[in-house]
């Protein structure tokens, strides 16, 4: 895991100005203390920070073929550059080292950007081709590793961190307005675009190339797999050899020479990597856990059940309240745009936690999405469901007093059937994308003062990309998260364990797995109420059974609770005070209802406070420039006074 950034000017006559390339890399020490490196060949300028993960001792960036034509920095991981090298040796290639970096240079001098292609594992790279003056960039097929570009007028810059960017820019940094919706409706910005005006992401499964001749392109080189036409296979056969595959999985996955181990929330997921890397290793595993003090937010008691039944070598870390929004502004930094889960703070602490023991950590990110895991997937099945019966025997006319009677029950029960076919209005964007959205387009008509926002559908894109998914509606669902959600939570995995200076590794994304599982049916992931079934099959007897079936947690953050009590001055500070206010963004008095509704206890708006208090500190330590560790003081004052 490193950190890569780089410069190239559009003019073959400019030499790259190697002080700013040292800023961009040097901001980046974090992602790499191991060590660094820089290149400089006239218009184009690669730099690169080291954390040593394989061949220690070699694999020295940026890296050349063997006539010094081609020089390469990159992040991540190659899973089968052991396989790839026998073939590329005798294609009369000549290695120096044992490094997966070495391979990506040798494969891209035989299939140029399509090298890509052949790489399996998780990877951004960026390739200078001196002999054609060309630049490549490329990213993984579901982008596990972050990369960053933006595209001036007389250059191209790119790094693994926004950060990296800004610190050589022309202008100051600003928020792209156009994108509030998206972040008020999900708490994160999907596809290229990011929370600022003119830097974009590469995307997951594509390669980026410039050249003289064509300036700037991309290409998309890979698309999740059709599901399978043909009919599925008996379900303990799927399981089986589900089961194979996972332990293979794991397998390259501790592909490591340096100290590895396992985030263990006590989950299905973690559980059952932690349990399959057991029985691969000669040594008890290290496994680490994180929780608060809340009895209803602390899932620690079931992580330790998890490691006492595999023996593993386990810690545990406890975050606190004041502990956890001090961290925030730093997180903020690090993460460059504003965080969508509260889960992220409490990751960076478990990540602090394994970086004094070891240097590479695997998580469960992915199979949620893979496997039907999130409770969305089966309310959003069932409302479509029971819904066609119910819509079609209850004359439109009649619905709005339905759902008006819904309204006048009990608060709780009212909360629950409000979000059921009773009522959502028919079609996917009500029952679907509204249902689940952090804010809906009606409170943001509400909130925005944004002229130009107020009748922005934000729901379109999306709807076009997710009826453009192929397979039934569960088998939509997982695939278009499988491409948006889970890219969230994967910088969110990135970020936060690379700002303690961990590589963090995610084997239910293993590309084989990933093929294998999508093509499969979605009544082999989602049986009736039960999630994961699938999953659950391959790994009973791997995991205890309390762990097998108790109910699911997401790891829940008491934020809401948190800020209607002694954190109540953060809302003061980063939502009404008369700084956030100032911005322009937002209908003053909307907020201040809202924050009223919180605190007094008549509505829950913990996730949505949550977004508007991000934004604000991000606002300030990016667009006003203020030091992350000064951004809490004003709040600290409010509390004081």
């Amino acid at each position: 895991m490193c950190g890569i950034a780089g410069i190239l000017s559009f003019d073959p006559e400019v030499t790259v100005d190697a002080d700013r390339l040292r800023r961009m890399r040097d901001v980046l020490t974090h992602r790499g203390p191991d060590g660094s490196g820089l290149f400089v060949d006239g218009p184009i300028g690669l730099a690169h920070r080291r954390l040593a993960i394989v061949d220690v001792a070699g694999g020295q960036q940026p890296m050349t073929n063997e006539d010094g034509t081609i020089q390469i920095v990159f992040n991540g991981e190659i899973y089968n550059h052991m396989e790839l090298r026998p073939q590329l040796e005798a294609g009369g290639h000549r290695y120096r080292s044992r490094c997966d970096t070495e391979t990506i240079i040798h494969a891209f001098e035989d299939s140029g950007e399509k090298a890509a292609e052949r790489l399996h594992g998780m990877f951004a790279f960026a390739i200078w081709d001196g002999t054609a003056r060309t630049l490549t960039l490329g990213r993984d097929r579901l982008g596990i590793k972050p990369l960053y570009y933006s595209v001036g007028a007389t250059e191209l810059l790119f790094a693994s961190e926004i950060k990296a960017l800004l610190e050589v820019m022309s202008h100051r940094p600003s928020l792209d307005h156009r994108q509030l919706p998206a972040y008020l409706t999900n708490g994160y910005v999907n596809g290229e675009h990011t929370m600022f005006r003119g830097i974009k992401r590469l995307l997951p499964g594509h390669t980026l190339t410039w050249s003289c001749q064509h300036g700037v392109r991309t290409r998309r080189y890979w698309h999740l797999p059709a599901p399978a036409s043909a009919p599925p296979r008996p379900f303990a056969t799927e399981a089986a050899e589900l089961r194979e595959a996972l332990f293979d999985a794991v397998r390259r996955h501790l592909m490591s020479d340096v100290p590895l181990g396992v985030f263990l929330s006590g989950g299905i997921d973690s559980s059952a990597l932690a349990s399959i890397a057991t029985r691969l290793t000669k040594q008890p595993v290290q496994t680490f856990a994180v929780g608060f003090a809340d009895r209803d937010a602390n899932e620690l008691a079931y992580a330790r059940q998890v490691a006492d039944a595999i023996g593993s070598h386990h810690r545990e870390v406890t975050v606190a309240p004041g502990e956890f929004f001090e961290a925030l502004p730093h997180l903020i930094w690090h993460e460059d745009e504003p965080i969508a889960f509260p889960s992220s703070v409490p990751l960076n602490f478990v990540s602090r936690l394994a970086s004094q023991h070891v240097k590479v950590v695997l998580t469960g990110e992915g199979a949620d999405e893979l496997f039907l895991g999130y409770n969305r997937y089966r309310v959003t099945h069932w409302n479509e469901r029971l819904g066609r019966a119910y819509w079609a025997v209850t004359p439109p006319r009649m619905r709005p007093a339905v759902r008006r009677l819904v309204g006048h029950l009990p608060g709780r029960v009212s909360r629950v059937l409000d979000r059921t076919f009773l009522g959502c209005a028919p079609g996917l964007r009500d029952i679907y994308f509204e249902n689940f959205a952090v804010m809906s387009e009606a409170r943001q008509r509400q909130l925005l003062s944004h002229p130009d926002l107020l009748n922005y559908d934000v729901h379109a894109h999306a709807l076009e990309e997710f009826n453009g998914e192929r397979g039934d509606l569960l088998d939509r669902m997982g695939r278009y998260d499988l491409q948006t959600y889970l890219h969230e939570l994967l910088m969110k995995q990135d970020q936060m364990s690379m700002a303690a200076s961990i590589e963090s590794r995610v084997p239910f994304l293993d590309d084989q797995i990933v093929e294998r599982v999508t093509a499969l049916p979605s009544a082999m992931k989602l049986r009736g109420w039960q999630t994961k079934a699938l999953l659950r099959a391959a790994v009973a007897d791997l995991i205890p059974r309390a762990i097998l079936t108790r109910r699911k947690m997401g790891f829940p953050v008491p934020i809401g609770r948190w800020l209607s009590g002694a954190f109540q001055p953060l809302l003061h500070e980063f939502v009404l005070s008369p700084r956030a206010e100032q911005r322009g963004m937002f209908d003053p008095d909307a907020l201040r209802d809202l924050v009223q509704e919180h605190t007094s206890g008549a509505a829950q708006h913990g996730h949505r406070l949550w977004l508007l208090i991000n934004l604000e500190i991000w606002q300030r330590i990016f667009i006003d420039r203020e030091a992350p560790e000064s951004v809490m003081e004003a709040a600290q004052d409010r509390a004081a006074a």
